[in-house]
């Protein structure tokens, strides 16, 4: 099956998630044009079909739209994992985009942790806080029930190093996610 469709309504967003983690269309509507595009990009490198409809509350800043965000989606990824039984589990991606280069590495091993290494020049690439950048992935891990670790080795600009992240957090998910046999991949027997 590996899909899921994950809603979430409150007083300062209300937003759908459907995804399949096998592929299919892309359509990201956030009303944060770079967040967009980074949700795009995770979705394209990361081999997923992904919908996103969210309205928030941008009037107030872009913090509750890209944070709730990320916990629809940590949901939805955690829902189409199901029993987490036969999966690779581990994925690692180094990234270059232009002068940045990244690492990212995930267990999907049950235990919701991120590990954020990486730094701005600015306060905003476009109509998103680069303060958010961390924020999204720390939602998106503790609700997926994902170890996270991502490092931004180097890099100038600001746009680039963030694209390489959430480039690196999709190709190291979708490592991570492949079929590779029946059994959970853990001396435990379960994930």
């Amino acid at each position: 099956m590996r899909q899921a469709e994950q809603s979430r309504r409150t007083r300062e967003t209300e937003i759908t998630v459907r995804l399949a983690l096998d592929g299919g269309p892309v359509s990201i509507r956030t009303g944060i044009g770079f967040f967009d595009h980074m949700l795009t990009a995770l979705a394209v490198h990361g081999g997923l079909g992904l919908s996103v409809e969210c309205r928030g509350d941008l009037e107030v800043d872009c913090h509750h739209t890209i944070e709730d965000v990320g916990i629809v989606l940590g949901r939805a990824l955690e829902e189409a994992l199901g029993d987490r039984a036969g999966i690779a589990r581990y994925g690692s991606a180094r990234i270059p985009m232009d002068e940045a280069l990244a690492c990212g590495d995930v267990d999907i091993s049950g235990r919701p942790c991120l590990v954020f290494h990486g730094e701005f020049r600015g306060e905003r690439i476009g109509g998103m806080d680069t303060q958010m950048v961390p924020e999204f992935f720390r939602a998106l891990a503790f609700n997926a029930g994902i170890t996270l670790h991502l490092n931004l080795l180097y890099g100038e600009n600001d746009h680039h190093k963030a694209e390489a992240l959430f480039k690196a957090f999709a190709h190291a998910f979708r490592a991570a996610a492949l079929p590779s046999g029946t059994l959970p991949l853990s001396t435990k027997g379960v994930l």
